[in-house]
């Protein structure tokens, strides 16, 4: 299994979510559907070169951003990430993959 975390806009947090799901990701046991989600704020500064959704080029922004976390099996989880980068609205998604230790 691995974990995925990622960084979205509250407009985009349930159409994420539900490409993610969709494609396989968020299953544990008899459950799917499964996610940990806390709001925080993330800051970037577009650059002259970036095509941002959010800000304006040159200028610190700000916002409110969710941050999700998911688990996803070893099988689907190249595939969990492409739908991720397809369903985000930012051009350069942030996010983390982490392989998980089995006990």
């Amino acid at each position: 299994m691995y974990k995925l975390a990622f960084f979205v806009p509250e407009a985009q947090l349930e159409e994420v979510k539900s490409a993610l799901f969709d494609a396989g990701a968020g299953k544990i046991g008899n459950y799917e559907a499964c996610c940990w989600q806390t709001l925080g704020q993330g800051q970037f500064r577009p650059t002259e070169a970036s095509q941002p959704f959010i800000g304006t080029f040159n200028q610190l922004e700000k916002l409110p951003e969710w941050k999700v976390e998911m688990v996803c099996e070893d099988h689907l989880i190249k595939q969990v990430v492409e739908v991720l980068k397809q369903a985000h609205p930012y051009e350069e998604v942030a996010y983390d993959v982490w392989k998980l230790a089995e006990f």
